[in-house]
């Protein structure tokens, strides 16, 4: 995401008439218009350029930490719901949406920038859609009630609810398993991102909530089930 600079890490120079869209004799051109000497006016054109590209490359800096401090996030995110660590997750996506608002406290900054040197497309991309997960898109859990036989007394159905015991463990641990990684996918998804599109950020973060709480739920219609 880095701007033009030198192998020092400085924005280079010359790098001025390409970003304001015209060629070196028309940037001359240019200044000549302004009372002094042109040549010292191409100096604080050239000055200004350079000040303008170390501050994006600051913004860029900021971008590039939070998407590796994003990917860190999701890494522990994968070890918490294996390991059913609920209390976890949430200090894990309060230092998500941490993360997400020090880029958002770049994006006035990088957009000024941008205009002024004529790349307001430089961080415009098309972000995937962000496709909640329900409760009805899970397999659904067998259950003797649902059955269409018709059992004539409570000891046929306890009795089929046991038969379906090991179905409905495996049915359990499995609508578990796809909402973990649904939520992990959301916050991946968004650090790979750099947090750089802010309406894409908000609903990758607001889904990685809404799927923290289903996988909640999924645990507790388990231990409901099971215990």
């Amino acid at each position: 995401m880095r701007s033009g600079t030198t192998a020092a890490g400085k924005p280079r120079a010359e790098t001025l008439p390409a970003a304001l869209g015209m060629s070196v004799s028309e940037l001359v051109h240019a200044v000549g218009g302004f009372e002094g000497d042109p040549a010292e006016m191409v100096r604080a054109s050239v000055r200004t350029a350079e000040r303008a590209f170390a501050e994006l490359d600051a913004c860029d800096d900021v971008i590039d930490k939070a998407s590796e401090d994003g990917g860190e996030i999701a890494d522990r995110l994968r070890t918490h719901p294996s390991a059913e660590s609920v209390a976890d997750v949430p200090a894990e996506l309060k230092e998500l949406a941490t993360v997400a608002a020090r880029v958002r406290s770049t994006d006035e900054t990088r957009r000024l920038l941008n205009r002024v040197l004529g790349r307001e497309d430089r961080d415009a991309f098309t972000p995937a859609a962000v496709v909640p997960l329900t409760a009805d898109a899970l397999p659904r859990l067998p259950s003797a009630y649902a059955e269409p036989d018709d059992y004539t007394d409570l000891f046929a159905v306890a009795g089929r609810e046991e038969q379906l015991r090991p179905q409905l463990r495996l049915v359990h641990t499995d609508r578990i398993a796809r909402v973990a990684s649904h939520l992990v996918t959301m916050v991946e998804r968004v650090a790979a991102t750099g947090f750089v599109d802010k309406r894409f950020t908000a609903e990758s973060l607001r889904e990685a909530h809404r799927a923290y709480e289903l996988w909640e739920r999924c645990l507790a219609e388990r231990r409901r089930d099971l215990s």
